[in-house]
């Protein structure tokens, strides 16, 4: 027959119990954590909080040696206070937000004011690429692009800018390769605030991987055709106006860009910023 006064062990003084003192007064609820020291009361097993579920905590003693107990019904000494262990899920800490060009993003900032520096690229197509992989970096540094609708004239446009220390140029080319028209204007057009760099293709399209764009290979285009409608009817596409739409929409990242063209761009970034 089992005794009101003594529970399920007779030998027990209640008053000494843990489990009759949790019965007998409030007990405090405590997040369990990991390495927490804890001891169960019912079988005395101390030891650190080594893993943590819902429904079980695994303890540690001094010797390695580990027991597993039901988180709710168990009863448990913390600092010789009997306690209930609540179960709350580890802190998620959310992986910093990135630029389409991969760098860490500032969160809230406004766009600074537009610096004396630019950066100059050859047309339309080129700003907007450089907008949409850069877009966010630059307003935060405040370095504008500005399209130059060609660079015959590169040699005048550098002079006529003015550069100084704190007034920087830098210049995106298209076709820059050895012995190219693109190559000598850039030759002709040095100074010491002055960086002209570009990439090796035709132009800006052809910096877009054309996996991105869901094409196995960029056309070859004949000599004396036009070089974006021989695109357009290498690929199926009516108009240069369209495709371009198609290019610039598959792009959301710099991964989706061929690396001569990202070089390019964070030199010129790195050039416009740095005033050392």
């Amino acid at each position: 027959m089992r005794s009101v006064n003594y529970g399920h062990d007779v030998l027990v003084n209640p008053s000494k119990d843990p489990r009759h003192a949790a019965r007998s007064k409030a007990v405090s609820v405590v997040a369990a954590e990991l390495s927490m020291v804890i001891e169960e009361a019912g079988s005395g097993f101390c030891g650190a909080i080594v893993e943590l579920c819902k429904q079980t905590v695994t303890l540690e003693d001094r010797h390695n040696r580990r027991r597993v107990f039901p988180l709710v019904t168990a009863g448990f000494l913390l600092e010789g206070t009997v306690v209930t262990l609540a179960y709350t899920p580890p802190k998620v800490v959310a992986a910093p937000r990135r630029t389409a060009s991969g760098s860490i993003a500032v969160a809230n900032a406004p766009a600074r004011v537009a610096k004396a520096s630019r950066i100059y690229v050859e047309g339309i197509h080129d700003a907007a690429l450089v907008e949409r992989v850069w877009g966010e970096d630059l307003r935060i540094e405040g370095v504008v692009v500005e399209p130059l609708h060609g660079i015959d004239e590169l040699p005048a446009i550098v002079a006529e800018f003015r550069t100084g220390p704190t007034r920087r140029l830098g210049v995106l080319v298209d076709h820059l390769v050895a012995g190219s028209k693109e190559r000598r204007l850039a030759d002709a057009s040095t100074s010491r605030h002055v960086l002209i760099t570009g990439h090796p293709y035709v132009d800006i399209w052809q910096a877009v991987k054309p996996a991105a764009v869901g094409i196995a290979a960029w056309p070859n285009v004949p000599r004396g055709t036009d070089w974006k409608q021989g695109i357009c009817d290498g690929v199926g596409v009516k108009d240069p106006a369209t495709m371009w739409r198609r290019i610039l929409g598959s792009v959301n990242s710099y991964t989706d860009l061929e690396t001569p063209l990202l070089n390019a761009m964070e030199q010129l970034i790195d050039f416009v910023t740095d005033y050392r």
